[in-house]
């Protein structure tokens, strides 16, 4: 051997992170029909990590403009199915002891899957196509930001009302 590295070409470039992502999905789609408690003080967390991802991604590489417009129109689509996302999670109140619960929604993972792949298929065609990939990440990165910020907002409010209701009965 001479030290190469061989690239998967094709279809499997593909088919790994499908069957990867298959096999995370069949492990999770089983914890997604239990209750696991919701603690409305730690939803910032996850959407404030990923804040930090993506400034630090855009200030080691600062965006074009074009990549800058892209970024914004994706993160308001993101914000916009984050927020359906949040509305696909359910959030069950116990009457007696008001403690949160949340169970995950199959069709949470499958939105999920489904922009994975869309992304898959930007990147891997799209570099056939002449896209600039650069800007295919930035603005990948400001969607995922605004889809799992305002799933986590979605989730907050509907579970203060939901608590609230329950505190009143």
């Amino acid at each position: 051997m001479n030290g190469q590295i061989v690239q998967p070409t094709g279809i499997v470039q593909y088919l790994i992170p499908i069957a990867v992502f298959l096999v995370i999905f069949a492990f999770r789609a089983r914890s997604l029909s239990r209750l696991r408690p919701l603690k409305l003080e730690r939803l910032w967390i996850v959407p404030a990590i990923y804040l930090a991802i993506v400034v630090a991604n855009f200030v080691a590489k600062p965006p074009t403009l074009a990549a800058w417009i892209a970024s914004v129109i994706a993160l308001l689509v993101g914000a916009a199915l984050g927020w359906q996302r949040g509305r696909m999670m359910q959030i069950h109140v116990d009457p007696e002891t008001h403690a949160l619960n949340q169970k995950g929604s199959p069709w949470a993972i499958l939105f999920l899957m489904a922009i994975v792949l869309v992304k898959m298929a930007a990147q891997g065609e799209g570099r056939a196509l002449g896209f600039d990939v650069t800007l295919v990440t930035d603005a990948a990165l400001a969607f995922a930001l605004g889809m799992f910020t305002m799933t986590r907002v979605e989730m907050y409010l509907r579970a203060g009302r939901l608590l609230e209701a329950a505190r009143l009965s």
